[in-house]
């Protein structure tokens, strides 16, 4: 079996006899040896081989045992160095202490206690050298965990940054973004209380429209002071009364300066509330001008705001208002359509003077209907619209079909039929109302599958274009017609009810029988 090979060591003495004697004893034992006769051939073999320890007289010709300690030293200080002489004096002792040499023997030099001079300095070499290693390991690792720590705050700071825009974007209208924003606030700077105040150049006073408090954990949006603050913008309404408070002033420096305020430990160097720990505040802009400051408060605790609060609530009024201002045009652009289809709605009843604000009047009775049944916001806005576009399809139906006073013929009973595709393909393409296109598609639709124009039936119908149905239904028969007179308002009732599980969702029918009956009492 091989043995492990063991350090290099070097031997320099002019003693011959000394270095084959000694020489032969290390090779024995499994060691490199290299010779050399004095310091400068040592000098030499140094700068070729790789030694792990050198044995050296001090008395030798050339270059002295001590000059190639204080060499070796200069060259590779980890070599240790061990001196042998026979002539050991007190100097002798001290220049080699000087120079770096780590033992001292005496000649006769007795070749075990060499071997153990030998294990023990290239042990404490070895331990030396795994110090050195275990400290630069240390340090990496310290310099790592830094470079670590400071990675996961970019991450994090941008997650924060990236959520910030995300939230904005799914944000539907301006009084989400100032719910949201102020829930954020809290959620991301741990304010205690945040706050949006409507306020420009033209105002007297701040007005608080929106509050979230942290421990509360609930937030509100007073839209009628916007419609307020909305007001005094335009100077129909002033509204200061009695004395500023000292967060006031300090939004109405903001407004004046359009700087951002950081304001981390209240110190008395500005006039804040005593219940004040921290504040800050941003103002929100829209093309360039102030239409509102958000603040941040800190009331107790030991949380204080810092710049990178300051730069994510700067950052957040900054995307708010882009939010706000595509909203308004959004809101503009659809409000602009809206107008313009139900133009086009009104120019269809024009033509038939029987069927004049039909749409308007089956819109009352769904949003009756679809509030008796617990329908939220989002549903009768959808339904409003859908109620008062669901026959603009007729648009696309000729005069000699829509104001025939006889009864219609298959071919032209076909044609009329196809008038909820037509006003859906109307909607449909303008890329903002998919959910009320599909609405004023599924209007004839029957609950037992044989309505039109695709023959779905019970759930398969949206739930409001089935809510839609009994309205518009009820609104037909309650109505004069070029072919027939309005019907009694008990026989309407009798052939809903009838209709009910085949024409109509009998749930909807109940549900509008409830709330025309309260109408008529």
């Amino acid at each position: 079996m091989e043995t492990e090979k063991k350090e290099t060591i070097l031997l320099v003495d002019d003693e011959e006899s000394i270095i084959d004697v000694a020489s032969e004893f290390f090779s024995m034992r499994g060691y490199s040896v290299l010779t050399a006769s004095n310091g400068l051939e040592a000098a030499g073999i140094l700068e070729r081989e790789k030694v792990d320890c050198c044995f050296t007289d001090i008395n030798m010709p050339e270059m002295d045992g001590l000059e190639l300690a204080e060499h070796i030293r200069k060259i590779d200080n980890s070599v240790p160095v061990i001196v042998m002489t026979g002539y050991p004096s007190l100097d002798n002792t001290i220049r080699t202490l000087k120079n770096g040499v780590v033992d001292f023997l005496i000649k006769p030099v007795n070749l075990n206690q060499m071997e153990i001079c030998v294990q023990r300095v290239l042990r404490e070499r070895r331990l030396f050298a795994e110090n050195i290693l275990l400290k630069n390991e240390v340090e990496g690792k310290e310099r790592l965990e830094k470079v670590n720590f400071e990675l996961i705050h970019k991450v994090e700071e941008l997650h924060i940054l990236n959520r910030i825009m995300t939230d904005f974007t799914s944000t539907s209208t301006s009084t989400d973004v100032l719910r949201r924003i102020i829930e954020m606030v809290v959620e991301i700077t741990h304010a205690d209380v945040a706050r949006f105040h409507v306020i420009n150049e033209t105002m007297a006073a701040p007005i608080e429209v929106a509050v979230f408090s942290a421990d509360l954990r609930n937030s509100d949006v007073d839209r009628s002071a916007i419609i307020a603050a909305a007001k005094s913008t335009l100077g129909d309404d002033d509204p200061s009364s009695g004395e500023m408070s000292a967060v006031d002033r300090l939004i109405m420096e903001i407004v004046a300066d359009q700087i951002p305020m950081l304001i981390s430990e209240s110190n008395g160097t500005r006039e804040l509330p005593q219940t004040v720990r921290s504040f800050m505040a941003v103002p929100l802009k829209i093309r360039q001008k102030v239409f509102g400051v958000i603040t941040a408060t800190v009331m107790s605790g030991a949380v204080r705001f810092c710049e990178k609060d300051l730069y994510y609530l700067s950052f957040m009024a900054q995307n708010a208002a882009h939010a706000i201002e595509n909203l308004a045009l959004y809101e503009n652009i659809y409000e602009n359509l809206f107008a313009t289809l139900v133009a086009f709605v009104k120019a269809v009843e024009a033509r038939d003077s029987y069927t004049q604000q039909h749409s308007n009047r089956v819109t009352e009775y769904a949003m009756a209907v679809a509030r008796s049944l617990g329908c939220n916001d989002e549903d009768l806005e959808i339904l409003n619209f859908a109620g008062r576009l669901h026959d603009i399809g007729k648009i696309g139906i000729p005069d000699s079909i829509l104001l025939k006073p006889g009864r219609l013929t298959d071919e032209e009973f076909q044609k009329i039929k196809e008038h909820p595709a037509i006003g859906a393909d109307i909607v449909g393409p303008l890329g903002l109302w998919d959910r009320e296109a599909q609405i004023i598609r599924c209007h004839h639709e029957r609950y037992d599958g044989t309505g039109y124009p695709e023959g779905l039936k019970a759930e398969e119908i949206p739930r409001l274009a089935r809510i839609l149905s009994v309205c518009d239904a009820f609104d037909a028969m309650n109505s004069d017609r070029v072919y027939r007179n309005k019907m009694e308002r008990s026989q309407i009732i009798d052939i809903l009810q009838k209709g009910a599980g085949s024409q109509f969702d009998p749930r909807m029918v109940a549900a509008f029988i409830r709330v025309h009956e309260k109408e008529v009492r």
